[in-house]
């Protein structure tokens, strides 16, 4: 079983496992039992009551975080052309088409942190898939990693986009911010969040569809939310 550390357990002894907190006490609190001396990441685990089994129970998405998510991405696009040009100009980090894939495939290169494609890149992108694949890397339509639109895609990673999906377990994790941001910052992140995952409900879902809402800071402890305090 393995052992917490002293921090952990002083940290642990400001939540109470059974009470579920305000939205305002959560993010207070998460803040407070932050115990890195790094600025930790908070992060949201929400789990839906799903079917996970079953395809059109899953979701999949992206969302741009009003305040950010606090950490800079190494966004590499691949297309050619245009639409090439067009990404350098808007800030992406790498840009080129099967000069990059070779790269990734023979070199193991993984010094970027997202992929946004062109459709008509796709297939080459295939052709390593089961390389991009276990590490999240594939680009995918539904999270805006596959698009024409490179430019927005490229801005919209630089502001914060987070994609999201759920695990086996109906469970979905995902960042919203920072220790160092401030409660109102964190409040806004975390409110979209919710609000953005309940109105991704599928038609199949019948019933309550988000069970519960857990917040914790990077080995801190997790601190149980209060559905009550969104508009859900």
């Amino acid at each position: 079983m393995s052992k917490h550390g002293k921090k952990y357990v002083e940290a642990s002894k400001k939540v109470d496992a059974n009470k579920l907190y305000s939205l305002d006490e959560a993010v207070k609190l998460v803040k407070e039992t932050s115990v890195t001396k790094f600025d930790s990441t908070i992060e949201v685990a929400i789990k839906l009551n799903v079917d996970a089994k079953k395809s059109d129970q899953n979701l999949r998405g992206s969302f741009v975080l009003p305040n950010g998510t606090g950490k800079t991405k190494k966004v590499l696009v691949i297309a050619k052309g245009d639409a090439a040009q067009k990404a350098k100009e808007a800030g992406a980090t790498y840009v080129g088409d099967k000069d990059m894939l070779d790269k990734i495939a023979k070199e193991n290169w993984f010094d970027f942190d997202v992929i946004v494609a062109t459709p008509d890149m796709m297939p080459e992108l295939g052709k390593i898939g089961k390389v991009l694949g276990p590490k999240g890397l594939m680009p995918n339509p539904k999270t805006g990693t596959v698009t024409t639109d490179v430019v927005k895609a490229v801005n919209d990673i630089n502001k914060g986009m987070v994609a999201y999906k759920n695990d086996s377990f109906g469970n979905i994790h995902t960042i919203i911010g920072k220790a160092s941001f401030t409660e109102q910052q964190l409040k806004e992140n975390l409110s979209y969040v919710v609000s953005t995952v309940a109105k991704a409900k599928p038609a199949s879902v019948k019933g309550v569809f988000i069970s519960n809402i857990t917040l914790t800071s990077t080995m801190g402890p997790g601190i149980k939310l209060d559905k009550n305090s969104f508009d859900i």
